[in-house]
């Protein structure tokens, strides 16, 4: 009964320790959160303002770019899948993981050669350990993105789409990453950004402002779409980067919550077997002196 009543608090021990642990990195998540979201607040003016200039362009001109012209027929696809660099985020890379398959196996089965990159080391290790192909990889920055890191993997992924496909060039791209919905809820999406489409607005002309494009709308094009292009990319990583944190912060705290479940347990157990130890104790105290009162 001693050895059992010393493992149990040793294990409590044990227990609170690690709930000490997982409640630290559930407050760290959820401080950088907050700072995740303010960046993604922080873009949202230079985004719609891109936005609107794309569109304006697109909607006088009329001018058939290489970003948005659709493939008659689609060969090749590439895939971008964005994951985390740590775990402890609970199902927040299988779920993009499983995505990505998905659609990896819906374009197989139309008949289309999938190009995978990849972002994150939990997807780098997953792909490795399964001995499946990727064309690059990028780690290092899932929880804290930089422009530095987004305009690297679009401009890898503009040169592909616009090299040749008899030379390796790809027909579209497309991105698997997590929406932030939500502290609770993050969704895993799909979404293309190549071949770019743009909606043009067909309000009438004098409701519209008048736009003079300099030196002419092609050049303006050429101009806005790789930067569009780039500050999609960005805005899906930032996306991305607050649905790991929130990820880890609910796992996190489910992780100290059932600590404290088992410490109340263990509290329990213990002192059941402290009770148990200490009855039997007096029990035998009480029956060696009765046997002494009986000689």
């Amino acid at each position: 009964m001693a050895a059992s009543l010393r493992e149990l608090r040793e294990r409590n021990r044990s227990v609170r320790a690690t709930q000490k642990i997982t409640r630290a990195m559930e407050l760290i998540a959820a401080s950088r959160i907050t700072k995740a979201q303010a960046a993604a607040r922080a873009t949202l003016p230079y985004t719609r303002e891109l936005n609107r200039a794309v569109a304006a362009v697109a909607s006088y001109s009329r001018v058939a770019h290489p970003l948005t012209t659709e493939r008659e027929t689609f060969k090749r696809s590439a895939i971008l899948v964005i994951t985390s660099d740590r775990g402890l985020a609970g199902p927040y890379t299988s779920n993009v993981i499983k995505m990505a398959e998905r659609l990896t196996q819906t374009l197989l089965d139309e008949g289309r050669e999938v190009v995978t990159y990849m972002t994150g080391r939990k997807g780098i290790a997953y792909y490795d350990f399964r001995r499946r192909p990727l064309e690059k990889t990028w780690a290092g920055f899932s929880d804290k993105p930089t422009y530095a890191d987004s305009d690297a993997i679009a401009d890898e992924l503009i040169s592909r789409f616009l090299m040749d496909p008899e030379d390796g060039g790809v027909d579209e791209i497309q991105v698997v990453y997590t929406r932030f919905e939500s502290m609770l809820v993050q969704t895993p999406r799909v979404r293309r950004i190549l071949p770019l489409h743009v909606v043009r607005d067909d309000a009438p002309r004098e409701l519209m402002p008048l736009y003079v494009f300099e030196p002419n709308a092609e050049t303006v094009l050429d101009a806005l779409l790789p930067l569009y292009v780039r500050n999609r990319i960005h805005f899906y990583i930032m996306q991305a980067a607050a649905s790991e944190l929130a990820s880890k912060q609910k796992a996190m705290k489910a992780a100290t919550d059932n600590a404290q479940d088992l410490i109340e347990t263990l509290t329990r157990q213990t002192n059941q077997a402290r009770q148990a130890k200490i009855t039997q104790e007096i029990t035998e105290i009480v029956g060696g002196a009765s046997a002494l009162a009986e000689e």
